[in-house]
């Protein structure tokens, strides 16, 4: 019976390979091959120790192709969509890893960083490693979907991204990481869609994001973000939030009290 459960999984596998699927669920094989949840995860168990499978979460698995054997797992971009859908989260693929899709990659993420509505735990799946991050108005993020080999995967827009390495600079290195990305990723910011996108991010985010544009100077693409600080500002804040702010000088402009030294790598 073991044997004949691993022919028919392997021909299951083989079928959703051929119809361009690379990722489904043990409760989903199991309806398909008419057999109980314990031997199609005795079979799947199999699979996966030869390295033919591979489970990121627990109940979902992916085929993993030859050429991803090494890597233990398919990429992360070629299964978050799909683990996403089947969790009924709304996603995106965020931070570093958005800005490295957008020709930013002086700062290569050890992890694929995406952005959820409520917290996650994170993903290892052989060498893959996949970090989640909470944005509670995910819903008003813009995000565009870029071509994967297995489908396309949500991205923010490089503004959006600008935005979130600002917002969670403490989980990508802190503000001289954030200045060397924006670097990188200044050329593909639109400065009107900058300022559509402000009303949607805290104000803070807005002066931190605006002060670091002109700083590395992309004076152009902080223009109409200034026109929206200037109108709803009226704090001074500071640049660095865990540093000192007494006696250092302040940006009228953006209301930042400049104690950070900002270095962009280069």
């Amino acid at each position: 019976m073991k044997s004949e459960t691993n022919i028919h999984l392997k021909d299951h596998l083989n079928s959703l390979s051929a119809a361009g699927r690379s990722c489904f669920t043990s409760q989903g094989a199991g309806k398909a091959l008419g057999v109980s949840q314990d031997a199609v995860k005795q079979a799947l168990g199999r699979l996966r120790h030869k390295g033919e499978v591979a489970s990121p979460a627990r109940g979902f698995y992916v085929i993993v192709p030859p050429e991803y054997r090494g890597l233990g797992c398919l990429p992360a971009d070629q299964f978050i969509p799909a683990l996403m859908q089947q969790a009924k989260m709304p996603y995106y693929a965020g931070l570093l890893t958005a800005a490295q899709y957008h020709g930013a990659a002086h700062h290569r993420p050890q992890e694929f960083q995406v952005m959820l509505g409520k917290p996650r735990r994170p993903i290892e799946c052989g060498k893959v490693r996949v970090a989640f991050y909470v944005c509670k108005n995910i819903s008003e993020i813009p995000v565009q979907h870029i071509n994967t080999p297995r489908g396309t995967v949500a991205v923010s827009t490089p503004e959006a991204t600008a935005f979130d390495l600002i917002g969670y600079e403490s989980k990508i290195g802190g503000l001289d990481a954030v200045a060397t990305v924006l670097v990188e990723l200044a050329e593909k910011l639109d400065a009107r869609k900058l300022a559509a996108l402000a009303p949607k991010m805290p104000l803070l985010w807005a002066q931190r994001l605006g002060y670091l544009l002109e700083h590395i100077e992309q004076v152009p693409k902080a223009k109409y973000l200034k026109n929206y600080v200037r109108e709803h500002a009226v704090n001074m804040r500071a640049l660095q939030a865990s540093s000192p702010v007494e006696g250092y000088p302040r940006n009228n402009d953006w209301k930042i009290i400049i104690n950070a030294d900002i270095e962009a790598e280069t």
